[in-house]
């Protein structure tokens, strides 16, 4: 660990592990991947997957079941339902080989969280809170009485919310103290919010990143197809006289169909003021992510950039901005005009 890094905060799971509170500020957790290296990683990353894949399926399974008696992580990953990786799962591909806690701490995990994918989802998440940090700087600064709502969809412990506000505490606290923020986390799974609800303690304590802060999070269970839940819910938190932004990442963008990305985009956008910002991850539609899908269990949707662009315009959002990572782009939309 770098010896200007600060001591890891923790937060304990429901299963009892003590994880490390993900901080894209603290050098413990800087990721050896950026977007100039990405060509080279994902020719390897091509290479790699084609020999893998030719690996019959009966040997592959086998060894999966070998791997998951020492594994936490294939364990895990193995018991996701109903094809999606659980949000805390993917926590634990976001903390790097050198801060994994037993037991997620053997070797085998080490090297799951050191691949391209799991280093990409990290990227995504920087990538992520970094577009919503820079999109809601100016919009609080034009607002200093309007309370904050940040809205995080298929969120798990919404990282990317807390990460942004960290992003903004460190350049321009002023923008912060005093205003009530609420990050609403609208899943299906409880374990994310909860541990997500004991990491922001922790980064509430004395001397940490968000100390003094009036923050606050709140879980919904909701599936992203009842649109009338999500309108109900966006009328009693009043969003349409706060500061609004909405997040998805590794989430709707990237499983839901067309038609259900569509129904929450017009939703949000009648039901929430002109200056909101919604910042989420669209699989890629590329070769190498088009491999990637073939050997993973888990039903992504490859849409594109492109198409996804066209998806977003006719549902009345345009594409602001867009970061790319291995196999996701990373989006900031805005309701058009």
């Amino acid at each position: 660990m770098p010896a200007t890094s600060a001591p890891l905060l923790r937060a304990e799971t429901s299963e009892g592990i003590a994880l490390p509170v993900l901080d894209i500020t603290n050098p413990a957790f800087k990721l050896e991947l950026d977007e100039a290296a990405l060509p080279a990683e994902i020719e390897r990353f091509v290479a790699e997957e084609q020999r893998r894949q030719r690996v019959p399926g009966w040997l592959m399974r086998l060894v999966l079941a070998i791997f998951a008696r020492r594994s936490h992580l294939v364990r895990t990953m193995r018991r996701a339902r109903a094809g999606y990786l659980p949000g805390l799962a993917t926590y634990y591909l976001k903390l790097g080989a050198d801060n994994l806690p037993p037991p997620l701490d053997d070797t085998i995990d080490r090297q799951i969280v050191s691949s391209l994918a799991a280093r990409s989802v990290r990227l995504r998440l920087e990538q992520l809170a970094r577009l919503l940090a820079e999109a809601l700087t100016p919009e609080l600064a034009g607002r200093p009485e309007a309370p904050l709502r940040l809205f995080n969809i298929a969120g798990g412990p919404a990282m990317d919310s807390l990460n942004a506000l960290i992003l903004i505490a460190a350049e321009r606290r002023d923008l912060l103290a005093g205003r009530p923020i609420v990050i609403d986390v609208l899943d299906i799974d409880p374990a994310g919010p909860a541990f997500g609800r004991k990491a922001l303690r922790a980064l509430q304590g004395e001397g940490q990143a968000l100390a003094g802060l009036d923050i606050g999070l709140e879980d919904a269970r909701w599936d992203w197809r009842d649109l009338d839940a999500l309108a109900a819910l966006l009328w009693r938190r009043r969003a349409g006289e706060a500061v609004s932004a909405i997040s998805s990442e590794g989430g709707l963008f990237e499983y839901g169909t067309d038609a259900e990305i569509t129904g929450v985009l017009r939703t949000l956008r009648g039901a929430l003021p002109a200056g909101t910002v919604f910042a989420g991850s669209v699989t890629r539609g590329d070769a190498a992510t088009r491999l990637f899908r073939k050997g993973s269990p888990f039903p992504i949707i490859p849409r594109g950039l492109a198409a996804f662009s066209a998806l977003a315009e006719a549902a009345g959002w345009r594409v602001a901005a867009s970061r790319q990572a291995a196999f996701s782009d990373q989006v900031l939309l805005r309701p058009r005009p």
